[in-house]
């Protein structure tokens, strides 16, 4: 099963310029969930590495995980040093941006965000301190921040093969390439694919890749998409199904056995809210007597014989006590 994991076949065009190579090097600017409408992910897999660049702790601590031979930068990249106000978006995190007026074009769809202070570095900085000269393909997606990353670039010292960059607005989809665009060119770079959503240049000196590039975008069916298969313990079609299942199995069989407070982080990650966890813990069996004062406080909800019972009840469908199949 050949799988894009990106938003809009990135990762299927660039390995049609990079199929014949086994090993490689990009950077990934707004590297974003290091799996899920990740550009750079597909070469991860074939082998390659990078350095990768996300500002939102959350989703930077990942990729020591999943992908640990990448370099990981949680920082914004932009043209100077320092600290610059960046507008996280809730949930939506692919819009979160230094450009305010986008951030407020996520909020007019639903979506809320907060400001906060964060470090910037320009990549020059950063390609010098790791040291790389050779990159096979630079990808830059900031919500509209682009051309401040391009001005922070020794476009001399390190020149990608292949850039490519985000080239509509965030939310309106409209044309944005123009803004940066000139400048990209004066660097001797050649622009040589659009994909409706992002431009793609070759460097002057490796203009032959560009024939690589096919005449117009690929159809969405040429592979198939993560996003398409939901769920991995839902989706029999998922390529990970049977594992998922397996996990779920044991982890609920072993409810008992673990610590309570260390199912905090599970149910925190679950994206259930402090006010909503009391009554989540204790469920809607009856149990004898009324609550104490003290098993109003979570923690001590959590070391209960009420949560004790719940876990119980979970696991027996799994670990033997109801024999379900």
């Amino acid at each position: 099963m050949k799988l894009s994991y990106a938003q809009r076949l990135e990762d299927y065009h660039l390995d049609l310029v990079f199929a014949d190579c086994a090993t490689g090097f990009y950077i990934d600017v707004g590297g974003g969930h290091p799996i899920a409408d990740n550009v750079s992910y597909w070469f991860y897999l074939k082998g390659w590495r990078g350095l990768v660049v996300e500002p939102q702790a959350k989703l930077a601590d990942l990729y020591a995980h999943i992908r640990p031979r990448d370099i990981t930068e949680c920082t914004l990249v932009g043209s100077r040093e320092g600290e610059v106000e960046f507008h996280v978006v809730d949930r939506l995190h692919g819009f979160s941006t230094t450009v305010e007026s986008n951030a407020k074009t996520a909020a007019s769809m639903g979506a809320g965000y907060a400001t906060e202070r964060l470090p910037m570095r320009r990549l020059q900085s950063l390609t010098t301190q790791h040291d790389i000269a050779r990159v096979d393909f630079l990808k830059i997606d900031v919500e509209g921040a682009e051309a401040d990353v391009l001005a922070g670039a020794d476009w001399t010292a390190c020149r990608p093969r292949i850039v490519v960059l985000e080239a509509v607005a965030p939310g309106t989809m409209a044309e944005a390439w123009r803004d940066w665009e000139p400048f990209l060119l004066a660097q001797g770079y050649s622009f040589a694919f659009f994909d409706d959503l992002n431009r793609f240049y070759v460097a002057d000196e490796c203009a032959e890749l560009a024939k690589r590039f096919p005449s117009k975008p690929a159809p969405w069916d040429c592979v198939q998409h993560l996003w398409d298969f939901g769920r991995a313990p839902e989706r029999p079609d998922h390529p990970d199904h049977a594992l998922a299942q397996a996990l779920v199995r044991g982890f609920l069989a072993a409810l008992p056995s673990i610590d309570q407070q260390q199912l905090m982080p599970f149910l925190e990650a679950s994206g259930v809210t402090p006010a909503e966890l009391p009554r989540l813990l204790l469920g809607s069996a009856e149990y004898p007597g009324p609550l104490s004062a003290t098993e109003t406080d979570i923690s001590d909800l959590m070391k209960s014989d009420r949560v004790r019972a719940a876990l119980g009840r979970i696991a027996s469908a799994y670990d033997g006590g109801h024999l379900m199949e």
